[in-house]
């Protein structure tokens, strides 16, 4: 076997001065921050969990495990939530781990975590009557709840770090302090975020490697060939092109598992932007929706790596999935006349209006090119600009100064959590990554969301999603796209690469690599 992966080189390294075994870890796009507790990015999500733990975590039959907590009850009305503590946990400061971070945590969830807002606005208290408990008390139940405590939904942050303090501004978010098995040493923008391994981590012997360097490796066209001259060890997603992917996959040293995307729960979407007058028109809206023939963007720019998801729950979420929602059909006559009603005639020269596209780049610029090419069809002039993911971010979110938005907006592991956020008029906020980017408003939609949001009984929830999909799929309130597939891709020398439904997600603390 090569040594690449058991001596990694940082960028300028000679290959005598790395010592220890290192794991090369890619990440497409750079993180807006390292510590998931204020923002839920795709970056984030992926090294956070590293850094700072989670109260749980979740194997691969989406059981919770002990992390922060090791124990926890709820009561059967589902208004308190008991949790024991671990006793042997230090930050990596050196100050003790203690139910005051927790109650800050959850307090900080609340107010600044784009789905934290709905997760957990049932919290009305959180009591630490001790050192090693804390207890939430619940206006409402709130049966998601539990599920949303793993590390990269809602990572437990230090208190003394962050008390007193705007946590969005924190420098904790750059050089974060956590209790996970990484400690942060450095992150250089553009190229690398460098941890390593921490000696009094709470789990004795782990992790099994010294060193986890992030590679930022924006360019897509050079992932595929570091994984093939072993310059990287893993990564989630895919990782690379779907275009590389499958001649990838063939190599002998390279491995894959199909498993750890069900937390997230992946899926692409168009918004469309309620403060545009035309969209506002839902002849319109079905008009965008009929001009795309989804089932060739799976096969051409998704390459087949995914499954068709016309409604807003993924496929993936099986227990909350209506099935007998299908995509209006691919019908450019029918879009032509719908425009045509809603009063936008082709001009002279051939167009009817024009649109701003702006595409979040964990999807591809491929498939902001199709939509564009899709819609210039039917006379709407699209004007597509693919930013970078910070620039995408404060555009979309602060800015707002599109027509048309492609997400990258993931279910998660409930619909409550993954999709309110979207379309609950009240989580519209400026500046807010990942909510209501269309600034969607509809009083029935969100009085059917805060009722699926505390309904106990899980038949009387499944069928309150039921209505909440319809009806969002008859107003066309967005289009609903492709559920990717999530495939890990990794060297076969690294063992243990994912041990839970978060895949990449997770802590890697059980993550090792043979011998070279």
């Amino acid at each position: 076997m090569g040594a690449a992966s058991a001596t990694a080189l940082l960028p300028g390294q000679s290959a005598r001065a790395a010592k220890g075994k290192t794991v090369q870890f890619l990440l497409e796009q750079e993180p807006p921050t390292l510590v998931a507790a204020t923002h839920t990015a795709g970056p984030t999500a992926r090294v956070s969990p590293k850094i700072s733990e989670g109260l749980v975590w979740f194997d691969f039959d989406a059981r919770p495990r002990p992390a922060l907590a090791t124990e926890w009850t709820v009561t059967p009305d589902g208004l308190t939530y008991h949790f024991k503590l671990r006793s042997n946990v230090t930050w990596h400061d050196g100050r003790k781990f203690t139910s005051a971070d927790v109650a800050h945590s959850v307090a900080v969830f609340k107010q600044y975590n784009p789905r934290g807002r709905s997760t957990f606005s049932s919290v009305t208290a959180i009591e630490t009557p001790d050192e090693l408990t804390a207890i939430l008390r619940l206006s409402k139940p709130a049966p998601y709840l539990l599920n949303a405590l793993d590390a990269s939904e809602s990572p437990i942050i230090p208190r003394h770090i962050y008390e007193g303090t705007d946590p969005l501004t924190n420098p904790n978010g750059s050089a974060p302090i956590g209790t996970g098995p990484f400690v942060f040493r450095e992150w250089v923008r553009g190229s690398h975020i460098l941890l390593e391994r921490n000696p009094n981590y709470w789990d004795a012997g782990k992790p099994h490697v010294d060193r986890l360097v992030v590679r930022l490796i924006a360019d897509q066209s050079a992932r595929a060939p570091a994984f093939e001259v072993g310059e990287i060890d893993i990564g989630g997603g895919p990782p690379v092109p779907r275009s590389d992917l499958e001649r990838l996959l063939a190599l002998p040293h390279i491995a894959h598992d199909r498993r750890g995307g069900d937390y997230n729960a992946s899926i692409t979407q168009l918004y469309f932007n309620y403060e545009t007058a035309s969209l506002r028109d839902r002849r319109v809206r079905l008009a965008i929706s009929q001009a795309l023939d989804i089932q060739r963007l799976l096969d051409s720019v998704y390459f087949g790596f995914g499954v068709l998801s016309p409604s807003a729950v993924s496929p993936h979420l099986v227990k909350f999935y209506d099935k007998s929602i299908k995509h209006y059909p691919y019908d450019p006559k029918r879009a032509e006349a719908l425009l045509d009603e809603a009063g936008f005639h082709r001009k002279p020269d051939g167009t009817r209006l024009a649109l701003r596209l702006y595409a979040n780049p964990f999807n591809t610029r491929e498939a902001g090119d199709f939509v564009k090419q899709s819609l210039q069809k039917i006379g709407i002039v699209i004007d597509f600009q693919f930013f970078d993911f910070p620039t995408y971010i404060h555009k979309a979110y602060t800015d707002r100064t599109f027509d048309l938005a492609l997400e990258s907006l993931s279910n998660v592991f409930d619909p409550t959590v993954g999709i309110q956020r979207v379309f609950w008029s009240k989580n519209f906020k400026i500046g807010l990554p990942f909510s209501n980017v269309a600034r969607y408003e509809n009083t029935e939609t969100d009085a059917l969301l805060e009722a699926a949001a505390i309904e106990p009984d899980e038949t009387k929830r499944r069928d309150l999603w039921f209505r909440i999909q319809n009806k969002l799929h008859d107003e066309v309130a967005a289009v609903h796209l492709i559920a990717p597939d999530d495939i890990t891709v990794y060297n076969q020398r690294v063992g243990n690469p994912i041990t839970g439904v978060t895949g990449v997600s997770g802590t890697f603390a059980d993550i090792a690599l043979a011998a070279a």
